[in-house]
């Protein structure tokens, strides 16, 4: 969908239909689907783009990747091409799916894996939606550990987002509300008062989504927009993931709330550099500030020079722990237009070794049921599901976390200059 943010002062003033999103909706229950061609973007997407299914994948990965993959295969591929053959210049493709579903996570990574086959050269960016402790599907863990190893494998780059962090960010400006911080800055029609922070136990779903679509808006801007220092989207992997398996990036975003939302008066720009390096800001419940920096993108939008990235990773470099081998592995990018509203945004990505704390809780659920082997029985009767799926998932997954640890032992004390080789005389 990010080819359609022209911006959204353009979709406010009546110009949405000459906009088309450029994507495939899949959905193997089709209410989702449905809702957004009934809701106020349905002019934005192709409906002959559109894959959706009666029944859905019942919560089950099996179901998702191997039911309903080999099922839809061929249309998706047709559809994918379609979609391709109208870019004038195809940088990466988008995957944007949920872990804790069958749908989501099976016939997601199915997906991604058909986008390895069909387009091989081409890079695939994934932002998953990791599912919470207390999510109401109970088979979540399945679900996501088995979509882990298909990330690990067939995805370039991935943005880990956990619906917790969502609820904690939407919380927090629910609660400066309610104090009177906000004030008057709270637009009536806006998500935080109308549909997205309500005083029930209802997660307020269309703010955390905004806050994800926030995201991929400030990821594409440089695609988007001209600036003095602009971005190409495959740079982020060549300059962040500098092994295969660890493309694991930690995003922060600030400000959280968008224009939609919130008047708010803008941040200073050298404070606005230091919130997006606290855990407040994080998309997951982490603090990379206290791990191991493998390598970090900062993506300005807005009235910024060049001299003041400098001076504020020269400000932050102090209290930030970088990998022995990459005290430099700094990336940046700035694009002249800042979102509809403020003078300046920032996202920043961070690969980090903080991300393997989300992993091992995910471990961690995963072996509450699988010790117990509960609701096997409902993956076991597809077609071509064994048993030995979830214990290769498993190993995937320990391997994964294994590597972060071994990087936080190696580079645990004070940089070191490796050995010299000595040479026989």
């Amino acid at each position: 969908m990010w080819t359609l943010d022209g911006d959204a002062a353009d979709i406010s003033r009546g110009k949405i239909c000459s906009l088309k999103a450029r994507a495939l909706l899949i959905d193997m229950e089709e209410g989702v689907v449905n809702e957004i061609l009934q809701g106020p973007l349905r002019d934005v997407f192709d409906s002959k783009q559109l894959i959706t299914d009666v029944s859905g994948s019942g919560n089950n990965w099996a179901v998702g990747h191997r039911l309903y993959g080999c099922q839809y295969r061929d249309r998706i591929v047709e559809k994918l091409r379609k979609a391709a053959e109208r870019c004038d210049c195809l940088q990466c493709f988008f995957v944007i799916h949920s872990m804790g579903g069958g749908t989501g996570s099976g016939l997601g990574t199915f997906i991604l894996n058909v986008l390895e086959e069909e387009f091989p050269e081409v890079y695939r960016f994934v932002t998953s939606v990791y599912p919470s402790g207390e999510d109401d599907v109970i088979t979540s863990p399945y679900n996501s550990v088995l979509a882990m190893k298909e990330l690990s494998e067939h995805a370039d780059c991935v943005l880990p987002i956990e619906n917790e962090s969502l609820f904690d960010i939407v919380s927090k400006i629910n609660q400066m509300t309610k104090s009177g911080k906000l004030g008057s800055c709270v637009k009536q029609s806006s998500l935080v008062t109308s549909g997205g922070i309500k005083p029930t136990k209802e997660k307020p779903f269309d703010a955390m989504n905004n806050i994800v679509a926030n995201l991929l808006l400030n990821l594409t801007s440089s695609a988007r927009f001209e600036g003095s220092l602009n971005m190409d989207l495959n740079e982020i992997t060549m300059n962040l993931v500098p092994f295969p398996r660890l493309h694991y990036l930690v995003s922060s975003l600030t400000p959280l709330y968008t224009l939609a939302d919130v008047n708010v008066p803008s941040r200073r720009l050298d404070q606005m550099f230091s919130d997006a390096f606290s855990k407040d800001h994080q998309l997951i419940r982490a603090d990379p500030k206290h791990c191991l920096y493998l390598a970090c993108a900062l993506l300005v939008r807005g009235n910024v020079h060049v001299s003041d990235l400098r001076r504020n990773i020269e400000r932050l470099k102090p209290s930030l722990r970088f990998v022995s081998w990459n005290q430099e592995g700094w990336k940046t990018g700035l694009c002249s237009v800042p979102p509809v509203g403020h003078s300046h945004s920032l996202l920043t990505l961070a690969n980090n070794t903080c991300v393997k704390h989300t992993f091992l809780e995910l471990k961690e659920r995963f072996m509450r049921l699988y010790k117990k082997k509960a609701h096997l029985h409902h993956y076991l009767h597809t077609d071509g599901m064994e048993q030995s799926c979830f214990s290769e998932a498993l190993s995937s997954l320990s391997d994964l976390i294994e590597e972060y640890n071994q990087l936080d032992v190696t580079n645990c004390g004070p940089a070191i200059d490796p050995p010299r080789l000595k040479i026989a005389m």
